[in-house]
């Protein structure tokens, strides 16, 4: 059995190992354990923003996790989310966690009158995509794009 619930401070190491799960699958990011840990306390600390963990009920061990970030939205014209980093341990998953975590971002999102939510996920992992199918997550006609580097970022002209 398991049970849903904000993340603290203490959880940080067991979350920096869940990301390094999600980051193996997906292309686009690497895991570096310090700016993980920053970005982690970050959202900690933030207000407007949740993290939640699945942990095994009786045990201190976590087996999943999912966040949600806000950010205000001129096509809603109010506060939307971001869901990030939804990811449950390889040797638990198809028990109904992911669900259980996402269902819990979801109520959250409602309760904080959040008018959307959205997620980038990685376009090679069949198995994430299937997963937010089933649970009724609608693809777009947008694209993800970055830039390759806003620190050394130079204007064209």
């Amino acid at each position: 059995m398991i049970t849903i619930r904000f993340a603290t401070s203490e959880d940080i190491p067991q979350l920096l190992c869940l990301l390094e799960t999600l980051f193996s699958i997906e292309a686009d990011f690497s895991i570096d354990s310090i700016k993980q840990s920053k970005g982690l306390e970050l959202l900690l600390l933030s207000t407007r923003d949740g993290v939640w963990v699945a942990e095994l009920i009786g045990t201190n061990k976590i087996v999943g996790m999912c966040s949600i970030q806000t950010m205000i939205s001129t096509a809603e014209g109010g506060f939307v989310g971001l869901l990030e980093d939804l990811v449950v341990m390889s040797d638990y998953r198809q028990h109904g966690i992911g669900a259980k975590l996402l269902a819990e971002a979801i109520n959250w999102s409602k309760a904080q009158g959040l008018k959307r939510l959205q997620l980038l996920a990685d376009k090679n992992n069949a198995d994430a995509l299937a997963f937010y199918q089933k649970q009724g997550w609608l693809e777009t006609q947008l694209i993800c794009l970055r830039a390759a580097d806003i620190l050394n970022y130079v204007e064209c002209t």
